[in-house]
């Protein structure tokens, strides 16, 4: 059984800005065209096809399956579940306009990687849940929340814990980033051997991550 590391359900409102990769004033009209963005996913097949396959520490994939719960696939009950009271925190995630979500594991000894990639039915739900999300989760696994990480897009915060905490499933420094962009939240944490390395990690995941997203 791997260890599980990643966000807690959670129940504030900051609207934040979708993020845009490769959006440029200007361009070449004779130049190659620019890649259509993706379409908006229907379905949970839609969104594991936004997800990013690998991360650039190297860190092997950890089977769906092989964590308790599994990860992979998300539905509300699954992420109600997460909380102590399931029943509320389903009607928390149906205030949010919680549609799907999805999760994804790297693993190798002590480092840990971790994606966390859910749809809601409009960016205010999915703004108001990243809020959330990140206040908990800072609260659960202890830290500050950097409101304004320069090495990240406007519209994420940061919090990176320097020691270790085997109490929280975590033998080294942990770095985690929530972001919402249009109807999408990601979250990403990581754990490595330095600090250093561990936010390197979250904040080249979620770059990517954020990237790989329609662009609305």
């Amino acid at each position: 059984m791997t260890d599980r590391l990643g966000p807690l359900a959670a129940a504030g409102l900051v609207l934040l800005s979708p993020f845009c990769t490769g959006c440029a004033s200007g361009e070449d009209p004779d130049g190659p065209p620019a890649a259509s963005s993706p379409a908006v996913p229907t379905s949970a097949d839609g969104l594991e096809a936004l997800l990013v396959d690998e991360v650039p520490s190297g860190l092997p994939r950890v089977p769906d399956d092989e964590l308790d719960p599994p990860a992979g696939e998300k539905t509300i009950d699954d992420v109600a579940r997460y909380g102590t009271d399931a029943a509320e925190q389903r009607a928390v995630l149906t205030d949010y306009g919680y549609l799907r979500g999805w999760e994804r594991f790297w693993k190798s000894g002590d480092a840990l990687t971790s994606v966390f990639l859910d749809q809601f039915g409009d960016a205010t739900g999915a703004a108001t849940y990243a809020e959330d999300l990140a206040r908990n989760d800072t609260e659960y696994y202890g830290g500050e929340l950097d409101r304004e990480p320069g090495d990240l897009p406007d519209g994420c915060v940061l919090m990176a814990r320097d020691e270790p905490a085997p109490e929280h499933g975590f033998a080294g420094p942990a770095a985690f980033a929530w972001c919402a962009a249009g109807e999408f939240t990601v979250a990403v944490a990581a754990v490595s051997t330095d600090p250093t390395d561990a936010r390197a990690e979250v904040t080249a995941v979620t770059v990517r991550q954020l990237g790989l997203l329609p662009s609305g």
